[in-house]
């Protein structure tokens, strides 16, 4: 049966994300399955997740998702190519997922695919060197150099829409697209007609206010957020004791921008981490890179864990649906599929080096939490089933 797939967080699953999937089935047809490869605890802003990935897998699973799969670590929490690439990976090696469905703010199909084919040219890459040697971000040089190509606006400025244009890149070219357009609030704004932002409900659910998040989640809050300023202490004394070696070695450590060295600098001078994020950021170096770069640095991990391809599929959560998809899986799939911990020790030796990286970048999710479980809880989880 062909699937679609879902590319999300789900930080936390919300009405917003619901109707994504509605909307999907809607367009695609109730018989349908839905597969989504979503991230596990740690995410593209530089953050943990609000709480545990098999719970959340859980949400999406009881909120109309059939099939939940991990994005791992080092694909979630990175720059919006690679995100959107480990995730196409994901989808693509189930074997069953020939369509993609994602949010878009634009919802315009053929203004994405235009900016896909451009960021793809000679003329878009010269245009980003020259730009960003003014000093621009990235994320800036990469949508005025669109523009410029493109002789118009680019929905590169819009976070949906910038990462829509990276799963366009990524799919295979036989894959069939649904662009469904962003209801509600803003992608970091509040809430609007039934819907709210995930960053506004993380605020609720971090600061205690889980009454106020309610009417926006599909299923009842219950228990303490995971908070990333818990580890102050450990992120101060991180950034305090690395060289810049150790900075360069990270994913988008900038060696050739000069970003070690301000680091290292910056680190020495800040009383805490906050201070550092202030003294390291500039237009440059925006902060969302800054904070990828002090996950990577406190989970202990280097750009060189990262594979050049996802070497396993690791069930997260599935209902009656996605347990007959998974059969057909076994018969499809182009990656070994996890659905006990032990498969992994069946891996090939790639696959259990990152099974063990994710399993060290749970334990230390563990210090985000207010009652702090001990080591070793990915290796005790099975996915969630929601019948």
């Amino acid at each position: 049966m062909a699937a679609a797939g879902i590319v999300a967080e789900y930080n936390p699953f919300h009405t917003g994300h619901q109707w994504h999937i509605l909307e999907t089935h809607r367009r695609l047809g109730e018989e349908t399955p839905i597969v989504c490869a979503m991230s596990g605890h740690w995410v593209q802003r530089g953050e943990c997740a609000v709480t545990d990935k098999w719970t959340r897998a859980a949400w999406a699973a009881a909120g109309g998702a059939d099939l939940v799969l991990e994005l791992p670590t080092v694909w979630a929490c990175a720059s919006a190519e690679r995100f959107a690439r480990g995730a196409v990976e994901v989808l693509a090696g189930t074997g069953v997922v020939d369509t993609l469905s994602f949010g878009s703010e634009s919802g315009d199909l053929s203004a994405l695919r235009a900016v896909s084919a451009v960021l793809d040219r000679s003329e878009y890459h010269i245009k980003v060197r020259e730009l960003a040697g003014t000093g621009l971000p990235f994320p800036v040089a990469r949508q005025q150099a669109a523009e410029a190509l493109l002789g118009g606006v680019s929905p590169l400025a819009s976070p949906n829409d910038n990462l829509a244009v990276e799963y366009l890149r990524s799919i295979p070219d036989n894959w069939n697209v649904v662009a469904v357009p962003r209801r509600g609030a803003a992608h970091d704004g509040g809430a609007s007609g039934g819907f709210a932002s995930a960053s506004h409900l993380r605020k609720f659910l971090r600061t205690g206010r889980g009454e106020e998040a309610a009417p926006y989640l599909c299923t009842p809050w219950a228990g303490e957020a995971a908070a990333f300023q818990r580890c102050a202490p450990i992120l101060l004394d991180r950034v305090r004791t690395l060289e810049e070696k150790d900075w360069a070695a990270l994913p988008d450590g900038g060696g050739a921008e000069g970003l070690p060295a301000r680091l290292v600098r910056c680190g020495r001078e800040a009383a805490s981490v906050e201070e550092f994020l202030t003294l390291a950021k500039t237009k440059r170096f925006p902060l969302a890179r800054l904070r990828r770069l002090l996950v990577w640095a406190y989970l202990g991990l280097t750009q060189a864990d990262r594979p050049e391809h996802v070497p396993y599929l690791r069930v997260l959560a599935f209902n009656r649906r996605g347990r007959a998809l998974l059969g057909e899986m076994k018969r499809k799939a182009a990656l070994p599929i996890l659905t006990k911990p032990a498969h992994a020790r069946e891996l090939p030796e790639e696959g259990r080096r990152l099974f063990a990286l994710e399993s060290r970048c749970t334990d230390r999710f563990g210090l985000c939490l207010s009652q702090i479980p001990p080591c070793g809880v990915e290796w005790t989880q099975s996915p969630r089933y929601c019948p």
